[in-house]
């Protein structure tokens, strides 16, 4: 499984309207329940520009992205040229807006065996193939 940005974010944040089930779900990925959990490293990118956009510093953000890859049990899945092109057909064929969540589905379809991301982001729902957890039900 994957995780998508909206639970890094949350989980490395003080306050946040995900920042319970982040806390529940990173307590059992460290745990080890699900086994090794992926990211895209894509996911770095977009925290940079949201944190950005919130006005987050420099040391902040880095920091923020020290502890994101240091968790026990996450891997960050580097990008290839192949999900690079297939994020692009997922923008042409199912209209994504944003880059990153047309990353993420890519990377799943490409990267991840069982092709499930771990997102409040309906977006996916759409994608033959992708299944979406949504983590507060986890």
């Amino acid at each position: 499984m994957m995780i998508e940005t909206d639970m890094l974010y949350a989980y490395v944040k003080k306050e946040d309207w995900l920042k319970a089930a982040a806390d529940n779900l990173f307590s059992r990925i460290i745990s080890g329940n699900f086994g090794v959990v992926y990211a895209s490293r894509e996911a770095l990118h977009e925290i940079y520009y949201v944190s950005k956009a919130e006005g987050i510093s420099t040391d902040e953000l880095i920091a923020r992205c020290a502890a994101l890859t240091a968790i026990d049990n996450l891997t960050f899945l580097d990008t290839t040229y192949e999900i690079d092109l297939l994020a692009l057909v997922l923008i042409r064929q199912y209209g994504f807006a944003s880059i990153f969540d047309a990353y993420y589905a890519a990377t799943a379809l490409n990267q991840v065996e069982d092709h499930i991301i771990i997102s409040t982001d309906t977006v996916f729902d759409c994608v033959p193939g992708v299944k979406r957890v949504d983590p507060r039900e986890i």
